[in-house]
């Protein structure tokens, strides 16, 4: 285990959190602590027997403190290696120093605190950086702790092998502190690059987690975490199944986003990243039912999402243990950010399926990326649904009362991928409910084709297992009061006249086209009421 004995610490930190607790044990422990300025003043004051920084490199703190520890003595303390350079250290009277315990200067705070240049500069920390890639290059003597929350660990470490450090835990800690400078030096880089109007963008991911696969079962895959975000899809909890893909990441996801920032309970069922059935109200089985009405054909094999605790009635909708195993509905991957009591115990009894613990509200990103070949791609995130609510048709439908079904067809067209047509309505029992969609299409008449297809088979088969008599006239009562939501402009009036042959009223566009006038003038020969947002929603 190559054990080392901690006879010296070398502690400065910034962050000074729990800063006590561990230079305590430190120092009960015999270790000598020596320390600089604030920190050496915070650990006196509790009672803790410091050594000076100026005992050792033989200068004052200087300049403001800008000049502490570097110095040749201090840095060859950490450096030197203890078998081939003893003799020579000796000769030189550098004593080994064994610990370095540092957190740098709060450049990243000040940048979110809005900080003016001269202030960021006076928070670029040089002599903290320095010991820490002293201390982290010469792991093989020297022990490096960079975050407070390894004081614990490092404690575990110390008690258990007789205050010694072995091998592999400064291996552990060596890498954790270059990845620590690495990211404080691209945040003043990207920082000062922005006040010099210029673009750069550093990326700062690591906990590679393996995939079963990628895309496809020959191609490997990894799940990395940007250890600069508060949350991530990589820290969600997951409770039971097979390993999660390439795949199912990327519908967990979509299925998130789906449902986030929805105030009722609302269900997404996800399949290859579109919402095949998405619906949202109060009772959240029935929430669900109406998901699955969406295309319950497709969400065979789906991911589905929940925005609330998922509840057991709720669970057992998926009939996992009917005797009739054709009864049972077969999902990939359950997500929510709670389960009642008996849940997880329920779904368990489909043991290839994945439950997922995580809540869809904690998806705050303010920006996309997306790698193409040898550049990447950055943008704002599409969190905005609509400019206004403009009407530019006359028509009886009142807008206002039903303002949140309109927000819920944007809010699912925003989820499908472009060209994208959404046919969205409010049930019987008051659950707004994504009836049909067209998705990922070159063309946008064939997407409103498919929308109108979806929406009419959906209707019929509700209406044949409600014993309606007659299908047809439901169906067209039913259309009657939906609205069809367009993630783009419709540049042509074909569009409206074929979404008005199958019974649509009500239309929801961003507006913009040139030829606004003449698909207004379409729309009022057809009798269509039409909303004009003026915010387009492509999804590529």
């Amino acid at each position: 285990m190559n054990l080392i004995k901690i006879k010296r610490a070398l502690v400065s930190v910034s962050d000074k959190a729990d800063i006590e607790y561990i230079a305590g044990i430190l120092s009960k422990s015999g270790c000598e602590i020596i320390s600089t300025g604030g920190t050496k003043r915070r650990l006196s004051d509790a009672g803790i027997q410091v050594t000076d920084i100026s005992n050792i490199t033989g200068n004052p703190e200087a300049f403001d403190g800008r000049m502490k520890t570097i110095s040749f003595q201090v840095e060859s303390a950490l450096l030197f290696d203890r078998e081939k350079d003893a003799e020579e250290a000796k000769s030189l009277n550098v004593k080994p120093i064994d610990l370095v315990i540092c957190n740098l200067y709060p450049f990243a705070e000040k940048v979110k605190q809005g900080a003016e240049l001269p202030e960021l500069i006076e928070n670029i920390d040089i002599g903290g950086p320095t010991m820490i890639r002293s201390a982290a290059k010469n792991y093989k003597w020297v022990t490096v702790i960079t975050d407070p929350s390894d004081y614990q660990k490092l404690e575990k470490e110390l008690t258990e092998n007789d205050w010694h450090i072995s091998e592999q835990f400064r291996f552990q800690m060596m890498r954790k502190a270059f990845n620590h400078t690495a990211d404080y030096d691209a945040m003043i880089a990207t920082t000062l690059d922005e006040k010099a109007g210029e673009k750069s963008i550093r990326l700062f991911y690591d906990h590679g987690i393996e995939l079963r696969y990628g895309e496809n079962s020959h191609q490997e895959a990894v799940l990395y975490r940007d250890n600069t975000t508060e949350n991530s899809l990589a820290d969600l909890e997951y409770l039971h199944g097979k390993q999660l893909s390439y795949n199912n990441i990327l519908d967990i996801e979509a299925a998130q986003l789906t449902v986030r920032d929805i105030p009722q309970t609302a269900v997404a069922i996800i399949k290859h990243l579109n919402p095949c059935g998405f619906a949202c109200g109060d009772d959240q089985k029935e929430v669900l039912t109406n998901a699955w009405f969406g295309d319950p054909v497709s969400a065979f094999g789906s991911i589905i999402a929940f925005n609330k605790k998922l509840e057991l009635s709720s669970a057992e909708f998926l009939e996992l243990n009917n005797p009739d195993k054709s009864k049972r509905k077969f999902i990939e991957v359950i997500a929510a950010p709670d389960f009642a009591e008996g849940v997880i115990d329920y779904l368990s009894f489909h043991k290839n399926l994945r439950i997922i613990k995580f809540d869809p509200d904690s998806i705050k990103s303010k920006f996309n990326l997306r790698f193409v070949h040898g550049s990447i791609l950055w943008q704002t995130s599409d969190d905005k649904l609509y400019d206004s609510l403009n009407q530019v048709t006359e028509g009886d439908i009142d807008w206002i009362s039903d303002q949140d079904l309109i927000e819920f067809g944007l809010k699912a067209v925003r989820s499908i991928k472009s060209n994208a047509i959404v046919i969205v309505q409010r049930s019987d029992k008051g659950i707004l409910r994504l009836t049909g969609m067209g998705t990922g299409q070159p063309n946008r008449l064939i997407a409103t084709q498919l929308a109108l297809d979806k929406t009419r088979t959906n209707l019929r088969n509700e209406a044949k297992d409600a014993g309606i008599e007659d299908i047809e006239e439901y169906v067209t009562t039913q259309i009657g009061k939906s609205i069809l939501v367009s993630d783009a402009y419709f540049p042509f009036a074909d569009n409206l006249e074929l979404a008005a042959e199958s019974g649509i009223r009500n239309i929801i566009q961003p507006g913009g086209s040139i030829r606004d006038k003449k698909v207004i003038k379409t729309a009022r020969a057809l009798g269509i009421n039409m909303l004009f947002t003026g915010i387009r929603h492509f999804r590529h």
